[in-house]
């Protein structure tokens, strides 16, 4: 009998009809599926053979030291860069085989907060989050300003649409980058560290700020971060990036318990462990000599 709190893999639902919303994705439905994925860096091999499945609904927290390969597979997810090999299915299309032009109704379905904002420090607050709509949409302005009223009022920044990125503080700023990447609407909401340079209160309220979208909006949120405490905060299924594969994968209490040693030194954040230090693998004398 399968267990009902972790449903085996669905099959993606059919390609998107002509708005690119097929309407068929249903919570719990797979709504991304990487599949032996690979990708290298001037030679230097990245992700080994990730394959991983993301579900309508749930968020998932990528964790993982730094160039073991979780910000790479974020790009590759989003379609900023193309694997070496392997297939990423978004909404049941592989975004890998596809003509960039033939991208766009795929990626108008997807949000991105960026680890900075992102925002564009000419623009006002409002017109921030208005880029998207007038870029992508052919609604009237008035419609417009409407859905960015409600987009800030979703981050609590209704009162500061007229502000510019330079006076707002660096949790004010990622707030504004989430209302731009709700926008349009997404069914899959992507965060490069949305934790980073925060205090624990902004932090907080950034973690409240996904679980309640997730819960409002139903949307599937792929979260790549170093902090633990959030992370254990905000997620439904964990998986650990390590020397470019998968080393763990679960749910937060099936992450604590866990008895992997790589796994326990990076979420207890020990210093000592398998988990080295140096990462150079030429011999230190070789190198100081020439050899």
């Amino acid at each position: 009998m399968a267990d009902a709190s972790n449903p085996p893999p669905n099959p993606l639902p059919g390609n998107p009809g002509e708005d690119g919303r097929d309407g068929q994705f249903q919570k719990g439905d797979v709504i991304i599926r990487c599949t032996d994925i690979f990708k290298s860096y001037d030679g230097r091999p990245i992700l080994k053979g990730v394959s991983i499945d993301v579900r309508k609904g749930e968020t998932l927290v990528v964790m993982g030291g730094s160039g073991h390969g979780k910000s790479t597979l974020l790009r590759l997810m989003i379609g900023a860069e193309l694997p070496d090999s392997g297939t990423i299915e978004l909404f049941g299309q592989d975004i890998t085989k596809l003509k960039e032009e033939d991208t766009y109704a795929i990626k108008r379905r997807f949000g991105v907060l960026f680890q900075s904002g992102a925002l564009y420090n000419s623009m006002t607050v409002g017109e921030n989050i208005s880029l998207p709509l007038r870029e992508h949409t052919d609604l009237d302005e008035n419609i417009i300003d409407i859905i960015v009223k409600l987009k800030l009022e979703l981050v609590g920044l209704r009162d500061f649409e007229h502000l510019v990125p330079a006076q707002l503080s660096g949790g004010m700023k990622k707030r504004v980058g989430l209302a731009r990447a709700i926008a349009l609407d997404p069914e899959i909401i992507f965060y490069d560290e949305p934790g980073a340079g925060l205090d624990p209160v902004m932090l907080a309220v950034i973690d409240e700020l996904i679980t309640g979208l997730g819960e409002k909006l139903g949307v599937a949120s792929i979260v790549v971060t170093h902090e633990m405490h959030s992370a254990f905060r905000i997620a439904d299924r964990m998986v650990l990036m390590h020397g470019g594969h998968i080393l763990a994968e679960g749910t937060p209490d099936e992450i604590k318990k866990s008895d992997d040693p790589v796994l326990q030194q990076f979420i207890q954040g020990k210093a000592e462990g398998p988990i080295p230090l140096r990462l150079s693998s030429r011999d230190f004398a070789e190198d100081l000599l020439g050899g």
